[in-house]
């Protein structure tokens, strides 16, 4: 390799001093080229940083964490089923190009799109798959208790992460959220106005049917022997509330296993159910000890709700909140035409 200009000067200049003057003017040279070379990279990093801040923007994720975004995301990979949903429904479904594996029976997502692992997603597919962004799902970490994404964000793949809904405030939040990522900001806004309208229309028919004496529910996300429901702090207790019931556990925190001789207790006069792993949950309930005394059981009061709208934060919740006022108060025929 050449040596610099200014290094070749020196050599010149060498060949006309003593061999004492040749050593430091020698010594000199070398320390002439290693602060130049250093003063380059320095100069190269900053260039390669300001590049950086031209091409790309600096985000606050859903969870607060600082994400370095491109200012054109065009390939996307979506790490949860309700961050699949928002992205088909902002008419952005041609920007993915792979999907966790929950994902799969989203219609509308381009065919044939690699399915990755929701716990332990295969790093080298997604290398492979040259994204732009991976839109990311607290839960995601749960699987190995920690971040499955951070190698390949230190490969630089920026991984976006939205946290699990606790209101339906929230929701619209992601929405806009995932549609600012996408260059989608008016898909984004007119979704959440159409959300917020139907929900409005619901939370009115609700309040009317409950006339000031809220029906009580008690909602099962998982069956016995783990059962398990939902209290303040989750979107789901909120549609309890739209719909103009009130939550028996809205005073417990977050998800919980209440216990059957808990909702006994309770006795609530309606139960809601999104549990699709049964052949027949609604028999399943019926059957267990000690629930023949509670009012929903008495009164054949027991429903399934659409699994997916339901456990899914996204704008389809809005099918849930049809069905769920539709079984809990008929009488204002709230019911999804779908179903």
């Amino acid at each position: 390799m050449e040596q610099p200009e200014a290094a070749g000067c020196f050599k010149q200049l060498l060949a006309t001093r003593p061999t004492a003057d040749k050593d430091r003017f020698v010594a000199v040279s070398g320390r002439l080229w290693n602060r130049r070379r250093r003063v380059l990279l320095i100069l190269f990093s900053v260039f390669l940083t300001a590049c950086a801040k031209e091409t790309s923007r600096e985000v606050l994720d859903r969870t607060g964490r600082k994400v370095l975004v491109g200012k054109d995301v065009k390939r996307v990979i979506s790490m949860a089923p309700s961050n699949t949903e928002i992205i088909v429904d902002l008419g952005m479904a041609h920007k993915l190009v792979a999907v966790d594996r929950h994902s799969a029976d989203i219609p509308d997502i381009p065919e044939n799109l690699p399915l990755l692992d929701f716990f332990y997603p295969d790093a080298e597919v997604i290398v492979s798959l040259k994204p732009d962004l991976i839109i990311a799902n607290g839960h995601n970490a749960t699987g190995t208790g920690e971040d499955p994404f951070r190698v390949l964000e230190e490969m630089g793949i920026p991984a976006a992460y939205l946290s699990m809904s606790r209101s339906v405030g929230a929701i619209y939040d992601d929405i806009l959220f995932i549609a600012d990522m996408l260059g989608a900001r008016e898909p984004g806004e007119k979704l959440v106005q159409e959300m917020r309208d139907e929900i409005a229309a619901i939370t009115e028919a609700g309040t009317r049917a409950a006339a000031g004496k809220p029906r009580t529910v008690y909602f099962e996300i998982s069956a016995a022997p783990e059962m398990m429901t939902f209290g303040k702090d989750s979107y789901l207790n909120d549609m309890v509330g739209i719909i103009g019931a009130r939550n028996i556990f809205e005073h417990e925190n977050w998800i919980l296993s209440p216990g059957a001789e808990a909702v006994i207790q309770r006795n609530p006069e309606v139960i809601l159910t999104n549990v699709n792993y049964l052949a027949d949950p609604v028999a399943e309930i019926r059957s267990r000890p000690g629930f023949e005394h509670i009012t929903a059981v008495k009164e054949k009061r027991i429903y399934v709700i659409d699994t997916n709208s339901s456990v899914r934060p996204s704008a389809r919740i809005v099918r849930a909140l049809k069905e769920m006022i539709g079984v809990v108060y008929p009488e204002t025929h709230a019911t999804d035409p779908s179903r």
